[in-house]
């Protein structure tokens, strides 16, 4: 019959062996081709990935879209072991056509063979099998929320994740599903730690006579209390805690954190699903974690651990809150454009600066001190800087990285930073995988012709792996470019980028801040009025600090193109901002 390509799925979330579901689908796929003499070539397996996830975002169902536009391509089908794990909802009436456009027959196992694009029936099944799957993980959905929320209104059960600050987690008794009970899985329940406990029972104290949330977060860090994350840093590696300062945020998840009143209270948060392009509806959906409303939140019907603090003092904290939201005015919020946004970085604490419109023009300030409970000698109190400071010199230093006394050193920086375009070497790749396969294939058929078995057959065999084999070897014949921007090339793209900094000053702010963000710029601001300016490929994943102003990412130092403010010898890319 021919060459196959196989698509499979599984997902974490059913708490399966990614290799014992990639083996049964394989081999139900198998049983399905092999009577009809076929041959599965290529795989491609999705890990992880959700099947309510669009094939255009799982990474292997992507690429074997991508395959399906290939002449090159190594097969003329593709077999998948069990579509309600490939397709979800309507994601078949949004894929098949893809595999008709390029000739390329779809089989599963509940058709019995191929799926006819002309067949009313088959479409039909196929639709179905998508709903099955759609209505099967919202069943899921439904009756793991049911069961959690039972657990944590009626057994009070801790159900998991870090406890909070003040707690730690105690056994409490073996598992009560056997199964799991069989594992050695165990329950918890939370237990003050003496160290942390006597913490938050001084945060709720304070709060309750007046001082608000940074004079708390001042008074725990002046007195050398260490913070959330660095008081347990191994279970809190996504929090920048290594200075174990106190922030307001985390003083106020400790006040608006109801368990320590004693209770289980659960679904505080929950995850919603929000389309990623109201405008392309086939993208799907993307999934955001929510605050629910207090209504809405499930609380045990009695006390299931010891409470650090009583119910009064959590009920007196949150009035102060609901009084503090009911005295601010709400007032429409105004779009404004900052052309450096997410550029400007902080040299006093590496953060990036916000945006911030004052008296009608767009500034950039450091809120770290703000949030943060630090002295004032580690950090000034606030660090502002005006965006039309920065853009004049940004703008000088452009335009002269592309004049004619510098554009022969612009040019060799970006061919020594560029690095192979990913796709090309994708396509490099998989042409000399196939080559491989290729050579492999002709030996066994050279072994079973010297075996004696029939050259007619393995001589079809042969021309066939002959062809393919000669298809990757066109693919891999060098270029020129080995997937790299040609000298050539890169000085077509700096005459376009010279004739684009020309006219950056008079330009639409929208299209100028466009630019910025092409050139992958970032800016290092010092308190002082100086700032280091850096761009180019991977300037904003490599260190800032120390890139001397050019287009190539931190490398040994040398001497500069000449920058504003600066003369032409000058060793550092630093520019008065104003």
């Amino acid at each position: 019959m021919g060459r196959f390509a196989f698509y499979g799925r599984v997902s974490t979330e059913d708490q399966q062996d990614p290799k014992s579901s990639r083996d049964w689908q394989v081999s139900r796929s198998r049983q399905l081709i092999e009577p009809a003499g076929g041959e599965i070539v290529e795989e491609f397996f999705d890990i992880g990935q959700s099947r309510s996830i669009p094939w255009k975002r799982r990474p292997e169902a992507a690429r074997l879209l991508t395959a399906l536009s290939d002449p090159m391509r190594g097969f003329g089908a593709v077999v998948i072991g069990e579509p309600q794990r490939a397709f979800c909802g309507n994601q078949f009436g949004l894929t098949f056509p893809v595999f008709v456009h390029y000739q390329v027959t779809l089989w599963v196992p509940e058709i019995g063979g191929a799926i006819d694009p002309g067949s009313d029936a088959h479409d039909l099944v196929m639709s179905l099998y998508g709903g099955m799957s759609k209505g099967e993980r919202n069943r899921i959905k439904t009756r793991v929320r049911a069961a959690m929320a039972s657990q944590a209104a009626i057994e009070g059960r801790f159900l998991g994740g870090r406890p909070p600050y003040g707690y730690v987690l105690a056994d409490a008794g073996p598992h009560p599903n056997p199964g799991k009970a069989a594992i050695g899985q165990r329950l918890h329940v939370l237990e003050p730690d003496p160290e942390t406990a006597p913490v938050v029972v001084r945060i709720f104290d304070d709060f309750t006579v007046g001082s608000g949330l940074y004079a708390i977060a001042e008074g725990l860090t002046r007195d050398a209390i260490l913070s959330p994350s660095a008081n347990d840093p191994a279970r809190n590696r996504h929090r920048a805690g290594g200075m174990g300062v106190w922030s307001k945020g985390a003083v106020r998840a400790i006040l608006q954190n109801p368990r320590y009143t004693g209770y289980q209270v659960w679904n505080r948060q929950q995850r919603h699903e929000e389309l990623l392009d109201v405008n392309d509806v086939a993208l799907g959906h993307q999934t955001k974690m929510r605050w629910n409303d207090r209504s809405d939140w499930i609380w045990s019907e009695n006390p299931t651990h010891q409470p650090i603090i009583t119910p009064d003092q959590f009920t007196t904290a949150q009035a102060v809150f609901t009084g503090a939201k009911r005295a601010k005015v709400r007032r429409e919020r105004t779009k404004h454009t900052y052309l450096l946004s997410g550029h400007v970085h902080c040299a006093e604490c590496g953060r990036r600066m916000q945006g911030s419109w004052n008296h009608s023009r767009p500034y950039y300030r450091c809120k770290f001190p703000a949030e943060y409970a630090i002295a004032k000698d580690e950090h000034p109190k606030t660090i502002y800087v005006r965006e039309d400071s920065l853009t004049p010199a940004i703008d000088q230093w452009l335009a002269q990285l592309f004049d004619d006394d510098h554009i022969d050193d612009t040019c060799a920086a970006l061919e020594a930073a560029t690095g192979p375009d990913p796709a090309e070497h994708n396509r490099l790749a998989a042409a000399r995988k196939k080559l491989k396969e290729c050579d492999n294939k002709l030996a066994k058929y050279r072994q079973a012709l010297e075996a004696g078995t029939d050259p007619d057959i393995i001589g079809k065999w042969i021309d066939e792996v002959k062809l393919a084999r000669k298809a990757a070897d066109i693919a891999l014949r060098p270029n020129g470019t080995d997937g790299r921007l040609t000298t050539t090339e890169i000085k077509d793209l700096v005459g376009q980028l010279k004739g684009i900094v020309a006219i950056l000053a008079n330009a639409d702010p929208k299209d100028r801040k466009a630019v910025y963000s092409e050139l992958n710029l970032t800016v290092v601001y010092h308190n002082d009025g100086r700032m280091q300016v850096s761009a180019g490929p991977d300037a904003c994943t490599n260190e800032c600090v120390g890139s001397e102003g050019g287009l190539e990412p931190p490398r040994p130092k040398r001497a500069p193109a000449p920058q504003a403010g600066a003369s032409a010898n000058s060793a550092t890319p630093t520019w008065p901002s104003g």
